[in-house]
Parts: structure tokens; sequence; C-alpha cells
């Protein structure tokens, strides 16, 4: 499973890095990334899987390169279509969404940075990347049904 988890979260890396052409594919596939980086994150943190200094910070790898120019897939005229979940809220507050992702962005690469090898030391910076998720999801995000 561990090995999974690492191939994984190393094709993330790689392809959240890759040039995109279409804004809301593009940062569906970016958040998909982020998703898959999370889901092994939260599971270290819950203890449904044993804590991996490899995978964790894999994980904070991909978040991190997924928040860079983050902003940039979300350029006037993406706002409908695609069935995308981006709120309108987006486009009318480009400051306020800017600034929540400069702050993703920055706790990512504190996190990175951090190279937790421990689970203490992950929890530490963990709290701190995941509450920059949920915040701009419930600011920035319209819920599917």
């Amino acid at each position: 499973m561990k090995k999974s988890f690492i191939a994984m979260l190393t094709a993330c890396l790689l392809i959240s890095s890759a040039v995109y052409a279409d804004a809301i594919s593009d940062r569906k596939a970016a958040m998909k990334n982020v998703g898959m980086a999370m889901g092994a994150a939260v599971k270290m943190f819950k203890g449904q899987m044993d804590y991996d200094p490899i995978v964790a910070s894999l994980a904070f790898a991909v978040m991190n390169n997924s928040a860079i120019g983050l902003t940039g897939l979300f350029p006037k005229g993406s706002e409908t279509g695609g069935d995308t979940t981006a709120s309108p809220k987006i486009w009318t507050d480009m400051d306020g969404f800017s600034s929540a992702v400069a702050k993703y962005q920055a706790d990512a690469a504190v996190a990175v940075a951090a190279k937790p090898a421990d689970m203490d030391a992950f929890k530490a910076v963990f709290g701190k990347v995941a509450s920059n998720c949920k915040s701009c999801h419930e600011g920035y995000r319209i819920a599917k049904q």
C-alpha cells in the first residue's frame, strides 16, 4: 500500500507541474491531484495508515505545486461550463481568492520545508494546510448536489 501511495503522489507531482491549456479541465485536474494528496495525508492523520515521511513529503509537494499559479486557472470567461464547481465569487472577489491561494501556497511551502519526520511534526503543519482547503472550498466553491 505504501508503494502505491508513493507512486500515486509522485505521478500527481509530475502532473501538477505540467502546462495546461483548458482552464476548467486544468483546474479540475489540479484539484484532483490535491484531493489524492490530501486523501493520503488524511489517512495518516486519522491513523488509517501508518505515518510515512516520504508519503507526507510527497503529499505536501503535490499541494504546493498545485497552488503555484492556481489563480491563473481561473481566467475571465471560465466562470461557467465544463461542470465547474467554482463559485462566481472567485471572479467578483479575485483579490480575496488570490489572497486565499497565496496563504495556501505559503502554508504548503512551510509543510514541504518542514520535512516532518514523525506524526507530531506532521500534525503541526498538516492542520494549517488542511484549513486552507476547507476555507477556500467554503468561500469559493459551489457544493455539488
